[in-house]
């Protein structure tokens, strides 16, 4: 199966930590996105064609573990990578080197149908794509590409290509680019071109598509512009992502008996109500509005939530305060410890605020928060659910060295309306983190909601990007308008839909798939728990 992405801007670290993932499992990928200022060195980069000293550079430098150069990458440069399994000869690599430019080539030329540029094509002895005008070659496109075995055995490529559209050539003059010190680089606007860069996005996939296999199922984040600053941002940003938020369903609407439910407080709810209250503990239960409070915590059942209640982002969904938050709490840890022991449980949800105020995002409070639940009941699986802490690896590990049974982070939505959902985090930087929370060994959940105007192939494409990085356990659940300032609800998805759905999830590989109209992140935690199969059993410290 060949999958499409259209990713946005992202860090080469993200991409890179992604593309990794994709390399072990079987699909085929084609990313496309552009990079924010970045100098990347492949293998064959050397200490002289950096000009200046690579940290006056005000952009990333990073190690790129692929062939060529150092190569320079900016917005107005579309980046392509194809991710696929190719034969296992030693051709192979060069073929595919071949199909790549062969794609770029035929993308400038559509763009050009005079030939303004003279000849677009190569270069004897220089790799990447040239324009030849008069005689004289500029360098349009870089190319970098390695192979690798994964542990299925197959042999599957990495990195790919870089065509320059409209970016600022002047990040070029501090490096010999791709090691070539007699040769311009140029870009499709500096030689007379003027596509948006998001065209020449749309026409290189469609390329790369046709060399590397059939048609492609396609995402995109949404990346389009709107000119409607008079209507509220939220609902803005659902029109740009196309859906009409006028369309929805008015919040005062009866809803489906498949979503009412019947208040239950018994001894059990009331007991732990009283609990979270003397332990001045927050749980996202109640926070958030959660449909399943009664049945969970009639059970015994709650989860908690640390690094206060107060939220440094505004999600179009979440009902949790966003006022300026608070210091954090030291005794916080000990107190949730201390809920767990009292409760008895097996299962512990430990879940956060966003922190984006915090340096490590709260990520060393989340990491107490777990080894004070270990010291105090060894016995009880500690279940995590954490934001994207802004996609910061160093914050992540943290988290991964208290070594949690379960991981969660949730990708909320498809790729179309990340930006409509949750304008603060992104879809790319929510896959990398799961992604690098199972190459650490740990068992990997993320969860989504449905009901925003998303299709179902676009839903069906989100549990494939899931289970292509190795999640393991999978949640979906009908969103519920929580008050009219929040997005409003496009359809009610039917009981059937969401078995399907999970039929869909567990065909794709994912150990368990929870999937019902109530469906929450924390619904049944402990049962998918069992269900799923670590990548690695975690070794708790």
């Amino acid at each position: 199966m060949l999958r499409r992405r259209h990713l946005g801007r992202i860090t080469f670290a993200e991409a890179n930590d992604f593309q990794r993932a994709l390399v072990r499992s079987s699909d085929d990928y084609i990313l496309l996105f552009e990079h924010p200022p970045t100098y990347t060195m492949g293998i064959r980069t050397q200490a002289e064609h950096f000009l200046v000293p690579p940290e006056t550079l005000d952009a990333v430098v990073i190690d790129a573990d692929r062939g060529g150069d150092v190569t320079y990458h900016a917005p107005g440069q579309v980046v392509a990578w194809a991710i696929v399994t190719v034969p296992d000869d030693p051709s192979a690599g060069k073929a595919h080197v071949t199909r790549l430019e062969d794609a770029v080539i035929a993308t400038v030329q559509s763009f050009d149908p005079d030939g303004h540029l003279g000849v677009v094509g190569r270069l004897e002895g220089y790799p990447g794509v040239w324009a030849h005008l008069e005689g004289a070659p500029a360098k349009i496109a870089a190319v970098g590409v390695r192979t690798e075995r994964n542990e299925l055995g197959a042999r599957r490529t990495m990195h790919g290509v870089a065509l320059n559209v409209d970016v600022d050539l002047a990040g070029f003059g501090f490096i010999v680019p791709c090691g070539i010190a007699d040769k311009p680089v140029a870009s499709m606007h500096s030689l007379g071109l003027s596509p948006t860069s998001l065209e020449v996005e749309e026409r290189l996939g469609d390329q790369l598509e046709a060399r590397l296999g059939a048609r492609a199922a396609v995402a995109r984040v949404d990346r389009s512009v709107s000119t409607n600053t008079a209507e509220r941002p939220l609902l803005r940003r659902l029109r740009k992502a196309g859906v009409d938020p006028d369309a929805g369903i008015p919040i005062r609407s009866r809803k489906p008996e498949w979503l009412r439910i019947e208040a239950h407080m018994g001894n059990e709810f009331q007991s732990l109500r009283t609990l979270t209250e003397d332990l001045r503990l927050v749980t996202v239960c109640e926070e958030a509005g959660c449909p399943n409070i009664f049945e969970c915590w009639s059970q015994g059942t709650a989860t908690f939530m640390v690094n206060g209640e107060r939220c440094t982002r505004a999600c179009g969904f979440c009902l949790i305060d966003t006022r300026k938050p608070m210091a954090l709490d030291p005794s916080e840890p000990d107190r949730v410890a201390e809920a767990v022991v009292r409760l008895g449980l097996h299962h512990a949800v430990v879940t956060c605020v966003a922190r984006d105020d915090l340096a490590d995002g709260g990520a060393g409070a989340i990491a107490a928060t777990v080894r004070a639940i270990r010291d105090r009941s060894p016995q009880t699986d500690v279940e995590v659910l954490i934001s994207d802490l802004k996609g910061d690896a160093g914050a992540l590990e943290l988290i991964i060295d208290s070594r949690p049974d379960v991981m969660n982070h949730n990708v909320e939505t498809v790729a179309r309306l990340q930006r409509a959902v949750r304008p603060s985090a992104g879809y790319l930087r929510s896959l990398t983190v799961l992604a690098r929370s199972v190459a650490a060994g740990l068992t990997t959940k993320s969860g989504m909601m449905v009901g925003l105007g998303e299709t179902p192939d676009e839903v069906h494409e989100t549990l494939a990007d899931l289970a292509a990085v190795g999640v393991s356990i999978a949640t979906i659940g009908q969103y519920l308008r929580p008050t009219e300032r929040h997005l409003p609800v496009a359809r009610w998805w039917e009981p059937a839909e969401f078995d399907e759905l999970a039929r869909y999830g567990r065909q794709l590989g994912l150990a368990h798939v929870q999937s019902s109209p109530l469906t929450r992140s924390s619904y049944h935690a402990r049962e998918a728990l069992s269900d799923a199969t670590p990548v690695a059993a975690p070794t708790r410290r």
